[in-house]
């Protein structure tokens, strides 16, 4: 089982701390972000880790380094040149793995209680990890958990490869920052170059492979986006970490 940690940010919402330090290496009371995340991949049997890295690189590479990889395979995806986002973050880490598996990516800075094996192994198809959490942007999947479109309700701006697609119809839910992706969707990236935002492909292909939606009813997820959350971070791993 294999997994891709989008590290690569510049962390701009937690200043003035990743002014010295990339957001992976914020720590959580004793334990960085990245350390977290990594220990609970090991967890449910991950045996070789690509992070991606652009914001002071070599501190998260000399990190891994001095812990002897956490006792696994683990690669870096080098951004250092330009910050490729997550859909050309993800398609340069791709080539990076042993073998041809899908793989599960995981935002660094995102603290949940998911059942991440479950996800994995729920489904040969790439799969977003969603919930009902109130947002401003929407996912919109069909009564089969597919991806049909994306919608800001704030604005009423719709985006669709379906131009007749009705949003009543649609359930809408948040983006969790978790996914599978399966490389079957690879072809279709050929032509996406340099930086892109994977929802802005998953948009562009829904209507030709199949990407769906697990919505988690129970999840508890913290997006630690913010020094005033890092407060509430404590507080999560504490009550949810061991769940």
């Amino acid at each position: 089982m294999n997994a891709l940690i989008f590290a690569a940010g510049l962390g701009t919402r937690l200043k003035p701390l990743t002014d010295n330090m990339p957001k992976a290496l914020v720590r959580i009371e004793d334990k960085p972000l990245l350390q977290i995340l990594i220990e609970k991949l090991i967890g449910i049997g991950v045996k070789e880790i690509v992070i991606n890295v652009h914001h002071f690189a070599s501190q998260i590479v000399e990190f891994v380094e001095a812990n002897n990889s956490f006792g696994i395979d683990i690669k870096f995806s080098d951004e250092t040149d330009m910050l490729l986002e997550t859909g050309g973050g993800l398609k340069k880490a791709a080539s990076l793995f042993s073998d041809d598996s899908p793989f599960l990516v995981h935002n660094v800075d995102i603290l949940n209680d998911a059942d991440l094996l479950s996800l994995y192994n729920r489904s040969g198809h790439t799969t977003m990890l969603v919930s009902e959490r109130k947002t401003q942007r929407y996912l919109l999947f069909d009564d089969n958990n597919k991806l049909v479109g994306w919608t800001n309700i704030s604005t009423g701006e719709v985006r669709s490869p379906y131009p007749d697609l009705d949003v009543s119809r649609c359930h809408r839910y948040a983006f969790s920052g978790v996914q599978v992706f399966n490389r079957e969707l690879l072809p279709y990236m050929e032509s996406w170059t340099g930086k892109f935002s994977i929802i802005d492909f998953y948009l562009s292909v829904c209507d030709k492979v199949d990407i769906f939606g697990y919505c988690d009813r129970d999840l508890h997820l913290l997006d630690v986006g913010k020094v005033d959350s890092l407060a509430q971070a404590v507080c999560f791993q504490r009550e949810y970490a061991n769940k």
